[in-house]
């Protein structure tokens, strides 16, 4: 009866300890995640205003000089 309940206590603090570094890694990974969701939004953003900046380009470039 002593083996089995000191095997058991084994099992316990192994897997508490897996636990705990699944925790951590999975922490890790969320907070990964949240700087790439940013970063992304930033380059969106980016892709935007370089997007509205061609059309505007575009736009002064398609019209007739004066002298025409």
């Amino acid at each position: 009866m002593k083996n089995l309940i000191r095997k058991l206590e084994e099992q316990i603090t192994f897997l508490q300890q897996e636990m705990s570094l699944m925790n951590n890694e999975l922490y890790s990974q969320q907070k990964e995640i949240t700087e790439l969701k940013k970063e992304v939004k930033n380059l969106n953003k980016k892709i935007e205003e370089l997007g509205n900046g061609i059309d505007s380009y575009i736009l002064k470039e398609d019209k007739k000089p004066p002298h025409y």
